[in-house]
């Protein structure tokens, strides 16, 4: 089989993966001198590894690394098309000629297999006769069987910085041109590295498709632009980025930063995910404002309707508006807060039947000694209020409103102490 790192045809992610610790890009926290993980892989005594991190950050390199520093048999597996049968027949390797000193199971996109199937690791990995180095683009304590994670310890990997992709990229150019002189336009090198998102493996795509695209010709900074466009967005609707997102949108939001929530905004519009960006938006608008301005409900509701009619990309215009709104606007969550308190008491059991002056019903039964309803109408009193109870008997006193520190919530108050009552 030809080594990818001297094969023309090989791609240049292939050509230029890292062989050495050394060589891996970043993940200076991990791999840095002194530093846990490099030590454990120095030492040449490997636990059970699970590495978690966005894709095109180093995770399978390392992993193929620690393999050649081994005398495990190497059996590699991937999540995507292994089933239980492909581990079984790795297993079947045990205790043979090929694996005398055991196996080194490495297990990418482990996250896919069944809870079965992980568990059928779990014996050989207790007695020690298959390490297993597994990586994963989802959080593992989510994906991944707790008897499997109780086994092994869990390295996560960071997204990697331009400043780290930068002398990658440089590199990849010079393999490229060894054999085969080109030019590059100031700023293509910066370009690309910053419009890979930390993805080293998009970063390399980058560069070889801007070498071919130029065909002998000078790499100019809109060739590279045309072809890493929108390559900075990481992105999945389905995975921790897309929650770490949708999460920083609302919060910046409630925090009334404008600028971080219009970022977060821009991330999920370039991703094409309009109802994430709609949904929040309303949600934050009666969670976090509430009360304190309640007519930016519907002001809210309405450019979120107007960017869902129209589309993207004119949907970014209501949305920016309603965004800016929502960040200017004063803050309550003094309606969320009383909700979240009386779903607690129901879900406790803390209820009891209605108060016989608010059941809809209007005749007594022969068994009730006090006949009537005896519900009093709020219009024929001043102010259209009069004290009654209106919680089950089980809950009569409880509160769970508490106005807000506001202008609107302070004339809602001053307005009832007038009539007697406290809110």
């Amino acid at each position: 089989m030809n080594n990818p790192h001297t094969n023309p045809s090989a791609p240049l992610a292939e050509r230029m993966r890292p062989r050495n610790l050394d060589e891996v890009a970043g993940q200076a926290l991990l791999l840095g001198e002194g530093r846990p993980l490099r030590n454990i892989i120095l030492s040449g005594r490997l636990p059970n590894l699970i590495f978690y991190g966005p894709p095109g950050i180093g995770k399978t390199t390392l992993a193929e690394i620690i393999a050649r520093s081994t005398d495990r048999y190497l059996v590699k597996l991937n999540g995507t098309t292994a089933g239980t049968a492909d581990i079984k027949s790795a297993v079947a390797k045990l205790n043979t000629i090929l694996a005398p000193n055991g196996i080194l199971l490495y297990l990418d996109e482990i996250q896919y297999l069944n809870k079965k199937q992980q568990q059928t690791l779990l014996e050989y990995l207790e007695k020690g006769s298959i390490t297993l180095i597994a990586s994963t683009t989802e959080n593992p304590y989510f994906y991944i069987y707790h008897a499997l994670l109780s086994r092994a310890t869990v390295f996560e990997f960071r997204a990697l910085s331009a400043q780290d992709i930068v002398p990658v990229v440089a590199r990849g150019f010079s393999v490229l041109c060894e054999n085969s002189p080109c030019e590059l336009e100031d700023g293509v090198v910066d370009y690309i590295a910053k419009a890979c998102g930390g993805d080293v493996r998009k970063a390399l795509n980058a560069v070889e498709l801007s070498f071919l695209a130029a065909n002998g010709e000078k790499i100019t900074l809109e060739l590279a632009r045309n072809l890493t466009q929108k390559s900075a967005l990481r992105y999945d609707k389905d995975g921790d980025e897309h929650y770490d997102i949708v999460s920083a949108y609302q919060k910046s939001m409630r925090g009334s930063d404008v600028d971080a929530s219009l970022h977060y905004l821009a991330r999920l519009l370039e991703a094409g995910d309009l109802p994430s960006a709609v949904r929040r938006l309303m949600v934050c608008a009666c969670e976090d404002v509430g009360l304190a301005y309640p007519q930016i409900i519907p002001i809210v509701k309405a450019a979120c309707d107007i960017a869902q009619a129209v589309g993207l990309p004119e949907a970014r215009i209501p949305l920016a508006d309603a965004v800016i709104l929502v960040c200017n606007a004063p803050k309550s969550n003094s309606a969320y807060l009383a909700i979240d308190a009386a779903i607690a008491d129901v879900r406790n059991g803390k209820s009891g039947p209605v108060p016989r002056g608010l059941q809809n019903k209007h005749f007594d039964g022969a068994e009730r000694e006090v006949k009537g309803q005896h519900y009093l109408y709020p219009h024929d009193y001043p102010h259209h209020w009069t004290a009654q109870q209106y919680l089950p008997d089980a809950l009569a006193g409880a509160k769970y409103y508490t106005p807000g520190d506001n202008k609107t919530e302070r004339a809602f108050e001053d307005y009832w102490l007038k009539a007697g009552k406290r809110i």
